[in-house]
């Protein structure tokens, strides 16, 4: 298989989906790149834009429509101002006009230029949407595109994007490679992946990479705990973190912590007990997924669904286990390569395994990279990812409206706390003993998502999405 670089796993976006908004985003984008390459991008005058599959059934939800249109514009996700993202797309629509690459302001109505084909879907993937562009004289440029989860895109008839053909120093394809390069070289599964990532940049680089992700994350739980308010989409969900966070600082703590770093600071005064330590990790997950729901800059973890999971968990290690700067990156590192596995033997689409492909996959990464930086073997630290996995096998994607909202804002908690209890019981116990393998797991995982019926794949046919009311729901 293809190596798979950590920052193909931890990517900077918006949100609310990594596979129905950052993947059909990052098409666009693509498309019209070719467009201007083959040197008809001034020509086109007009684009349609075909979702199908769980792209249409869920598309409105997620905000797909809006993500198609600003990579249509050339905005960039990584970026862009997501303060902005409705508003612009609002102006799109009252003006009928788009400016297509930034340069040519072409007549576009969503309505009608953006159809959602629910009762078809093209065979390799669930998330597809082809784009199609018709020039003055008639000639017409197509591309179709699998939004394979995680922001990953596969263009109809290659490979997938962000799997370069590339030699790294040890292949990785299931947890028996990493245990076996990591016994022979006498390394730590963070120190296994860092050196792979040399194949891409230096060790400078990658640290620096690492800590921007970081940073995102970090404003990303701040901003959540500090925004009030009704979240968008119809389902009038109301914004927890807030109240959460103001009923754990005092009020004295509350007007000191006006920077990340007293804020942070405020946080470890305050956690005097499990029940406070607890209260916030859920805090925390509730914060970023808050954020994410509301067209927020998020990292895909690896996906946007999940991506309050792995943040929480890096938050409790920074704030109640003394982190430091380079445990932080041996956790993202441990928890990358999880994530690799996973999106090697399985998948990481919800629209293709449910939500144990999200939430699942998130929470093992999580409870790995807490492992590794407390102090656990390798054996130890595959183990606790086993152990996260195999308590989400199973887990249907059923979102309400369409929105990653209900239940998913929620499971990101609920992931959060079952990567901690993973990352313990694994320090607490000898893998010599274990019976299941994270390989297991991993085939158990994609058999499961294989056998489930799609009404429980992100298509809002099953579940608490076809029992919870909803009134049209838009983005």
């Amino acid at each position: 298989m293809e190596a798979i670089s950590v920052f193909d796993i931890f990517k900077i976006g918006v949100g609310p989906s990594s596979s129905h908004t950052l993947g059909p985003w990052r098409a666009a984008l693509r498309f019209v790149q070719a467009c201007r390459d083959d040197g008809r991008l001034d020509r086109i005058e007009h684009v349609v834009i075909d979702l199908f599959g769980s792209l249409a059934k869920t598309g409105r939800g997620h905000g797909t429509d809006l993500a198609v249109m600003m990579g249509l514009t050339g905005l960039d996700p990584v970026t862009c101002d997501p303060d902005r993202l409705i508003e612009l797309a609002d102006a799109i629509r009252r003006s009928g006009r788009l400016e297509l690459g930034g340069q040519r302001r072409i007549a576009f109505d969503p309505k009608e230029q953006i159809v959602f084909h629910r009762n078809q879907a093209l065979p390799y993937h669930p998330n597809a949407l082809r784009l199609t562009a018709r020039t003055a004289d008639g000639t017409i440029a197509q591309e179709t595109y699998y939004s394979v989860g995680g922001g990953f895109l596969v263009r109809d008839g290659e490979a997938a994007d962000a799997t370069e053909t590339i030699s790294v120093a040890f292949p990785i394809d299931t947890a028996a490679d990493v245990v076996g390069h990591c016994n022979r070289r006498k390394l730590s599964v963070a120190d296994l992946v860092r050196e792979n990532e040399t194949a891409w940049r230096s060790h400078a680089a990658t640290s620096a990479g690492l800590l921007q992700i970081w940073q995102v994350m970090q404003r990303c739980v701040y901003r959540g705990c500090h925004s009030h308010g009704v979240l968008p989409g119809g389902l009038d969900v109301f914004r927890r973190a807030p109240e959460m966070q103001d009923g754990l600082l005092s009020m004295a703590s509350q007007a000191d912590s006006a920077n990340i770093g007293a804020w942070l600071t405020a946080i470890r005064n305050s956690a005097t007990n499990f029940s406070h330590i607890l209260r916030w990790i859920s805090c925390f997950a509730l914060a970023i997924n808050e954020e994410n729901a509301a067209f927020g800059r998020v990292v895909t973890a690896p996906t946007n669904g999940a991506a309050g999971v792995i943040p929480a968990v890096l938050m409790y290690y920074v704030c109640f286990c003394d982190g430091h700067t380079l445990g932080i990156e041996d956790f993202l590192l441990t928890a990358g390569s999880i994530g690799m596995l996973f999106k090697k033997g399985a998948t990481i689409s919800a629209a293709m395994g449910g939500c144990q492909a999200e939430i699942g996959v998130s929470s093992a990464m999580a409870a790995a990279g807490l492992c590794q930086v407390l102090g656990g073997s390798v054996a130890q630290v595959l183990m606790a990812a086993e152990i996260a996995m195999e308590h989400h096998l199973g887990m249907t994607c059923d979102p309400v409206g369409g929105l990653v909202q209900v239940p998913c804002i929620e499971r990101n908690a609920m992931g959060a706390t079952k990567a901690l209890t993973a990352c313990y019981l694994a320090l607490e116990s000898n893998p010599a003993h274990a019976r299941v393998p994270l390989d297991a797991v991993i085939r158990s995982m994609w058999e499961t998502a294989q056998d489930m019926n799609s009404k429980y794949k992100e298509t809002s046919e099953g579940g608490l999405a076809v029992l919870i009311p909803v009134s049209h729901p838009e983005c």
